[in-house]
């Protein structure tokens, strides 16, 4: 045998014991958290879908994220960030959490709305009136919430 043939198949058996293994680390990993959404039949229209926990504290940051999102996002994601059943989902969700759903993806989320895809509420329009800066306090708040109700 040549040693380009050698070279080419010890290649090819390096890479399919790769591929091998990150599929199953990416399976390990889609099995280790639910992208599901949480059961809302018993849940009444516009009350809360996640019950949460507060932080004894907030972060500076957070207290200003968190005026900022009784004024704009309140109405329809709810008191603390726990969602209305058929208005909208909460953001306490493992679903929101930082290694899915980056900080950008809540600025970008209120620059340019965001099309239905983890829930059916239906597609979730631009908010008006809110900086970028702005909403970075708010994803601050939510992730303070959310660490205090252990999703990291």
């Amino acid at each position: 045998m040549n040693n380009k043939f050698l070279y080419g198949f010890g290649a090819f058996v390096v890479a399919a014991i790769a591929f091998v293994f990150l599929q199953s680390e990416s399976q390990k990993s889609a099995q280790n958290h639910s992208m599901a959404q949480p059961d809302t039949s018993s849940v009444a229209q516009g009350d809360p879908i996640a019950t949460v926990a507060l932080p004894a504290g907030l972060s500076p940051n957070a207290q200003i994220g968190k005026r900022a999102f009784e004024t704009k996002c309140a109405a329809c994601h709810g008191e603390n960030a726990a969602g209305q059943n058929g208005v909208a989902p909460p953001l306490v969700h493992v679903i929101y959490r930082p290694n899915h759903h980056s900080d950008m993806a809540f600025v970008r989320a209120a620059q340019n709305g965001v099309k239905s895809h983890h829930w059916s509420f239906g597609n979730m329009p631009p908010i008006e009136g809110l900086t970028d800066a702005e909403v970075k306090y708010i994803a601050r708040y939510v992730r303070e919430l959310q660490l205090e109700n252990g999703i990291k």
